[in-house]
């Protein structure tokens, strides 16, 4: 299956994590590289790569921390106990990172892992490394068969409208189409103010060979009025135990105008019953200067304030189907 970039952003070389810069697709496809905790959680602040990018990043920091370690023996409890300090260190610094989003329940899994070991006098650091990379495995070939899943949605003749980047699946999704002789349509939204859609959607359709055209986000209500769209498949970044969920701000606005207009919204998820409902889904409050600047520049030079929410919340009723992967702590 021919791989989008963006499909698995984050990849660890030694003692180095590289994190595939998305701010400077599509005129550069470049790495950060990451050496430390602290460099990850810059990336992820930053917006250098999102959503399961960024989890890849939380994972992997794990990985390249670890490499750095001695190994203790397996009777040497101090030893142990100060690996696991460090795991719950690096978890704590995580978590910190974003509030929307939830590192909280993969850092979790980590520190796990971590005191599984300790209670069962296993080497912390081998454990925990072994069943990281195992985790990440299976998160891999779960996304590899939900690619298959959207393709099967998806039928010949469609035209999809998709709200900021779902991460590859979906690129990818549309190639497997072609490869089945399907005629598929991509309707791209800009998403302000990163123009995640414009410069990350936009470009790795067109890699993948797919046709694409680019809308504003405010002609949204516009396309489906008009009936230019059959589907709509949108990722998310957090979901709920009642399946409420969050993603980029805007969705919101295409689910509601999308229920009225009888078009199906189809929704990426990864399951969890660690928030009741979307309202208890905290939203982040992105820096003003985020949406008063676009490349350093101010985009208004009189003065104004600024209101950035990341994300908005999609109720559950207003879904046709929640796509899902759900993946099993391998421990």
């Amino acid at each position: 299956m021919k791989e989008s970039p963006l499909f698995w952003p984050a990849r660890l070389k030694k003692s180095v994590l590289e994190v595939l810069d998305e701010t400077l697709i599509p005129d550069k496809v470049r790495y950060i590289k990451v050496k430390n905790t602290d460099g990850a959680v810059k990336v992820i602040r930053d917006m250098k790569t999102r959503a399961f990018g960024q989890f890849l990043v939380v994972l992997s920091t794990f990985l390249l921390e670890l490499g750095k370690m001695k190994s203790f023996k397996k009777t040497d409890l101090k030893g142990q106990q100060k690996v696991l300090a460090k795991i719950q260190n690096i978890a704590s610094s995580l978590n910190k990172s974003r509030p929307t989003f939830p590192f909280a329940e993969v850092t979790g899994i980590v520190v796990r892992w971590a005191m599984m070991a300790i209670d069962s006098r296993l080497d912390v650091r081998s454990f925990v490394m072994k069943n990281t990379q195992g985790y990440l495995e299976s998160i891999r070939a779960k996304r590899l068969e939900r690619v298959n899943n959207i393709a099967a949605i998806i039928e010949d003749g469609d035209t999809i409208l998709t709200h900021c980047n779902v991460s590859g699946e979906l690129a990818m999704a549309a190639a497997l189409c072609k490869e089945q002789k399907k005629e598929v349509h991509f309707f791209a939204t800009e998403t302000r103010p990163y123009f995640q859609g414009a410069r990350l959607t936009c470009w790795e359709l067109q890699q993948m060979g797919a046709d694409v055209t680019l809308i504003a986000d405010n002609a949204v209500g516009s396309v489906l009025a008009d009936r230019l769209i059959s589907k709509v498949i949108v990722g998310s970044d957090r979901s709920c135990a009642n399946n409420d969920f969050a993603n980029k701000i805007g969705t919101y606005q295409i689910a509601v105008v999308a229920k009225k207009f009888n078009t199906p919204v189809y929704v990426l998820v990864q399951p969890s019953n660690r928030i009741r409902t979307g309202k208890d889904i905290p939203i982040e409050i992105r820096k003003a200067e985020e949406l008063l600047k676009f490349n350093g520049k101010k985009v208004f030079r009189g003065k104004v304030e600024g209101f950035y929410p990341g994300f908005d919340v999609v109720p559950a009723e207003l879904v046709k189907q929640f796509i899902a992967i759900k993946v099993t702590e391998n421990a």
